[in-house]
Parts: structure tokens; sequence; C-alpha cells
């Protein structure tokens, strides 16, 4: 009999054939998809105000009718805003949108609609406005109250109303056939809520329900349904460890002369914390069980040198090492970097992405062994591309990849081979090792002797000309800058800058230097040229788009300029910023930020001024961003997060990895009879997503 779980989502009760179309787009398939899609926010419709009694600061929920509206400029600003004028007899308030489409608002909000309004009441002078409200449709007759209310993410087409109608009878009909975790693992202090009760209360809150618990995912049902999702995250990942390291691996011998070789050739001695982790590695590589290793390091902390001293004694062991980066141009800077070093070694080293010249001869070579270090993009893994002994696989920025991908590869070697992946968003170790409970964890925390601090200021228009001066003083200098631009062309949707336009105009601004234009739409040659022209300083301005946010490395750059820098999340600054300050020179980061910030973009970029440390600057975007879009967990091939927040839900996570692994020690392969029921859960709703396939 199959799970009612299971059911598609269309032949649930008022669903059908288009708003299944619609639930497919948030990624709604089935019931149990519908249980967890979760409200982002509740309203309190408790108790109904009136325009009169609004108080400024306090979060209100009144009824009004529309009573007109318009769009008009915001004082000398070029900036519009829309706003429409509601009255419900006590008085007149305003709802201001700074975002808007006129043409949708007018036609959703016209003259003499009712609607229920709820936000924050702020003023204006003398006047009462609600800035961006949660607006719902009101018909007369309709009940004024409503309890606690769920808001739930929606797309273009899919209104409030009709989704918890849809929830609600899901609820109703399917929630009986739930299979739920024994109360042996149950969050402590929550056993007597079960998760079908918790579900059912997180979506349908009753009516003495505290609000600010709910707003704040502090509700002992979101508490329960949080440590359920953590729980089976760190069983997954705990077995998946175990079964990994009984793969039969390679284990390699010490190696005597390769990478003493290569120590000896550095220019440069390796700092402690490279030395550190290159022995861990090393003990890694020794064990007759295949390594699985994050390393992880800020930008700049010298990743890639310690991954190739790595690949030496993969293949002085008569073995070979895969290096797999997600871009072309990052693929060719380590090709390049890494390749008079491997020549001096005698290693044999290739390049394979998509635009490889003689990339037939560098197959044959692959597959016969005459190449022991191959690197590459997604090329790498396509069907065609064979090694004769494959013993050790590199993946470098791995949240860039999916979890498929990197399978893959693995599945190019007859032994299970080692595996070194790195990233350079950092996380903090005690989150590293709980999220990623598959992985051992290697941080680079220490920066190369000589690295100059980069200078980061935050400007706004008015002070362009501040900015541009600084930049002239560099290029006079000799020295070279980036600009970097949310969009490639202009839009008519939007008023940002964008790379094109601003190239042309950059170019008669400093009219004596010589402008390069690169973005994701021109072919890989184009790019390359434009990158070859740039390292040679043949072009001193480069304007682009994030396409340079890895990988990119030109000493002599000494100016990063991050247009509408308010778009733009904390690790992605970080990253932009890190293309300076690669060389001996001082180096600066301008963000040019241009419309009104709300509290968190102010405090994005007063982080990036006060802070280059990368470890602490990623701390405050889990903060900011919470886990799902920090982690990359769609790219890694972690299951997203639904109501999980790694940050704050800590204490959570530690009791879910305790009990998890007390599980596993007791009980690897869950196979004791009261263990079915978590294997089968396991299996059914998180096995796919982390590749346990072992498990089943």
């Amino acid at each position: 009999m199959s799970d009612p779980l299971t059911t598609h989502v269309q032949y649930v009760k008022g669903v059908g054939p288009y708003i299944a179309s619609l639930l497919d787009k948030k990624g709604i398939h089935t019931v149990a998809d519908l249980f967890y899609h979760f409200p982002a926010y509740y309203l309190d419709r408790r108790k109904l105000d009136t325009i009169r009694s609004l108080q400024p600061g306090k979060e209100s929920c009144v009824i009004a009718e529309v009573v007109g509206s318009a769009t008009r400029m915001l004082g000398r600003s070029r900036k519009r805003i829309f706003e429409i004028v509601v009255q419900d007899g006590t008085g007149i308030a305003l709802l201001v949108f700074f975002n808007f489409s006129e043409k949708f608002l007018k036609k959703k909000y016209p003259q003499g609609k009712h609607i229920f309004i709820s936000g924050e009441c702020q003023m204006f002078g003398a006047q009462k406005q609600f800035v961006h409200p949660d607006i719902e449709d009101w018909e007369e007759g309709e009940e004024t109250g409503g309890g606690i209310l769920p808001v739930y993410p929606l797309t273009e087409g899919l209104y409030q109303k009709s989704l918890r109608k849809i929830i609600a009878g899901a609820l109703e009909h399917y929630l009986e056939g739930f299979e739920e975790s024994p109360y042996s693992v149950r969050a402590e202090g929550d056993s007597k809520v079960s998760l079908k009760e918790a579900l059912l209360k997180v979506h349908s809150p009753p009516s003495d329900a505290n609000i600010c618990d709910l707003n704040e995912m502090k509700s002992v049902w979101h508490q329960r349904v949080i440590y359920d999702e953590l729980f089976y995250l760190q069983l997954g990942l705990g077995i998946k460890k175990v079964n990994f390291k009984k793969e039969e691996g390679y284990q390699f011998q010490k190696s005597e002369k390769l990478l003493s070789g290569a120590l000896s050739l550095l220019p440069f001695e390796l700092t402690g914390a490279q030395k550190r982790v290159l022995s861990e590695i090393e003990i890694d590589l020794l064990k007759n069980e295949p390594m699985n290793r994050m390393l992880q390091g800020d930008v700049g902390c010298g990743k890639t040198m310690i991954a190739f001293l790595s690949s030496l004694i993969a293949i002085e062991n008569q073995t070979q090492a895969v290096l797999m980066a997600p871009t072309e141009v990052l693929a060719q800077q380590h090709f390049i970097n890494l390749k008079p070093l491997a020549e001096k070694l005698g290693i044999r080293i290739a390049l394979l992405t998509r635009t490889t010249e003689g990339k037939n001869d560098v197959l044959d070579e692959l597959a016969q062994g005459k190449i022991d270090l191959a690197i590459g993009t997604h090329a790498l893994i396509q069907d065609n591309v064979l090694f004769k002994k494959l013993g050790l696989i590199i993946i470098d920025e791995q949240h860039r990849f999916g979890v498929m991908q990197r399978a893959r590869l693995k599945k190019k070697s007859s032994v299970c081979p080692h595996i070194l992946v790195m990233t350079a968003t950092p996380i903090p170790r005690t989150l590293a090792m709980s999220v990623y409970g598959d992985l051992d964890v290697s941080i680079i925390d220490e920066l190369p002797k000589g690295r100059i601090p980069i200078k980061t200021y935050v400007f706004n228009e008015k002070m362009r000309a501040r900015a541009y001066d600084l930049i002239r003083r560099e290029l006079e200098k000799g020295r070279q800058a980036y600009f970097v631009y949310p969009l490639i062309e202009e839009s008519e949707k939007s008023d940002l800058k964008d790379a094109q336009s601003m190239a042309l105009e950059l170019s008669q601004v400093f009219s004596s230097y010589k402008v390069g234009l690169m973005h994701g739409r021109m072919k890989n040659d184009e790019k390359d040229g434009i990158m070859r022209s740039f390292k040679k300083n043949e072009i001193q301005i480069l304007v682009s788009t994030t396409v340079i946010e890895v990988g990119v490395d030109v000493p002599n750059s000494t100016v990063m300029v991050v247009e509408h820098a308010e778009r733009f999340g904390l690790s992605q600054l970080h990253q932009l910023r890190g293309r300076v300050g690669r060389g001996a020179h001082e180096s600066y980061c301008l963000l040019m930020a241009h419309y009104a910030q709300s509290d968190e973009t102010r405090f994005r970029l007063r982080v990036m001024e006060e802070t280059t440390d990368g470890f602490k600057i990623a701390e405050e975007d889990l903060q900011l961003r919470g886990p799902g879009d920090f982690l990359g967990t769609r790219q890694s091939g972690l299951p997203a997060f639904r109501l999980a927040h790694l940050v704050r839900d800590s204490k959570l996570l530690a009791a879910a990895r305790k009990r998890a692994m007390e599980i596993i020690e007791d009980d690897p392969d869950l196979n004791h009879l009261h263990h079915h029921l978590i294997k089968k859960i396991l299996v059914e709703r998180w096995a796919e997503k982390l590749e346990l396939a072992e498990v089943s």
C-alpha cells in the first residue's frame, strides 16, 4: 500500500491541474510537501484596530476602504513611490510602496474595495501610514476577526486564502496517514507533543497561542518539527560517513620525493595553518580507508596550493588526481598557476574544459594514465572521460556542484578514491561538523605573510566624484580596477546601472585608459581574451557582472568597485572584494550604495567596512540569510531546511546530533526491529537527497 503522503498534490481537494502547476513552482508536488510548506510568519487578527486608534511603532490590523491611489516623486529625488489612500470611518491612512508595479496595484486595489491591512503603523508628519503592509481582500459580511492566520510564501497566481484552505483540507484528510518518529528520538522536554500535533498547530495555531513565539519559531510545535528535521539530517549524514569509510580505498605510502621537492621549489614558506592542514590530509591518505574531507578557508588563504601538494602524494603512489572547478575561468587559472611547478617536478598536467583544444588527445592520455593531474570543469564528469587509476578527487567551490555530479566523478574509479572538497565560505567549525556530518573538516584560518588588509569604504551617489578620484590615483600608479554591476544591460523593469552602458560611460570618464567588458553571455573564448588582456595590463578597467566573483587573480588590480552594493549579500561582497589585495600593493573596495537602505542593508555594508575576516563575515551572513541560502544546500546536495535555522536552533541541532550518533553507534545499518520505522522514514524522505541508497 502506497504512502498517502506521496499522493500528487493535483488530487488534493481544491487543487486541480492549474493550481498544481502553481504549487509546482514552489516545490510542492505531494501531500507531504504541502505539510512541510510552512508559514513564513503569522498575523494576529484576534483584535482589530481602527485607524484612529493606531499607535506608531505598533503592529496593527485594520479593515479599511480604498479611497484612491497615485504615484508621486519622493522629494527632489528620482525615486517614485505609490500611495493608496484608505479610510474606515474613524480616520485616513496611507499605504506606501517603494518597489511596485503601478498597473498591478491599481487593478488589485480599485476605489471602493475593502481590504485587511496588517503591519507596523508609522507617522510621516501628521499622517499615519503603513509601508509595504500585508494586504488581503475582505468582503462585506465576512468575519472581521479570524484569530491567528498563517502567511505562506506564494508565487504569482496563488493567493493566501486559497492556499490556507488547501493545506487545512490536506491536513484534515491525510494527516492520520503520517508516520512519525518513535518517542525515543523526540527532543527532550517536548515528548508530549507528537509530530502530527506539531504539524497541525504550526499551520493552524490555537487562539491562545503566543504570537511572538510563533513568529520566532519558538513555539513547542515549531521546536518539535525543527528537531525532527535536524535529527534525520544528522542520522543520514552519520550513516553516509560510516558507509563511506567501509568502502575499499587506496592506502598510500608517504611521499618521499614529490612533496619535499615541491616544498623546496616554492618561493614562499607555507603558513602554520597550511602546514597543519596538509598534515591532516596526509594522515588521511595513509589510512586504509577513503578520505572524505572538507577544506575551508578564506579568500586567498592558499587552499589551491594545499590541494596541489595533496595530489602529489596520490601521484607518487602511481594514481591520478583530478581537480574540478565550477567555471572555466577558475579551472584555467588553476592550470596556469600550477603548470610551471608541475613541470619542474616532472608531473604531467592537463586542462579539460568544454572548449579545450586537442580534447581527444587529452582524453586518450587520461585513459592511458599518461596524465597525472587533470584540472577542469564539469567536462570531467562526461561519460567519455576515463581514468586509468583515479586516486584523489579534489573539488573546488564544492557548494556549486550537486551531489550527483560529485558521485559521477567518484564512479570513474573502480576503487573508492580519496575525496577533498574545498570552499571559500568559512563556517564555524562546530557548525560545519554538524551540517557536513559525513565529512572531516580542516580549516586554514591564516592568510599568507605580507598581505595588506583591504580598505573598504561605502559611498553613495553624491560621493561618486570622490570615488573616481581614488580610482584615478591608482590608475596613475599603473594599477588596475574592477567595476562590478548586477545587470548586463539596461532593463525597462529596473533603474539599476548595468555593465554595458556603464562600460561606455567609464570609457569617457577615464578616457586615458582602456576599458574592457566581460559578462556571462559572452562566449568562453571572448571572456578568455578579455582576461588575458587584463592580466597583461592592456586593459586597465574591467567592467563585469559577478562572473568574476570566483577565480580571477590579477595581483596588479587594487580597486574593486561594486555598484548597487545594497543588492548583494555579505558572502558575495566578500568574494568580490577578494579579487583585489592579492599583490604587494594597498588595495581598496568601494561599495556604491544607491537607495535608502533598510536596517539589514546598512548592517551588511557596515560589517564589510569594519572587517576583512571571512569567518566573522560568514557568521554575520549566516545570521542574516539563514542556513538554506548561506550553505547553498540545493547545490551541495543537502536537503533544504524548511524550519530549522542552524544558529537559532543550535541547541536542538546538538541534541539531534547526539541522539542520531547514539543510534548509529548502536545500530549503524538500522536493522534493529525498533529502528525499522526510523529507517523507513529516512529512506522515504531523505535518502535520495543525501545519496543514501546503501540504507535501503
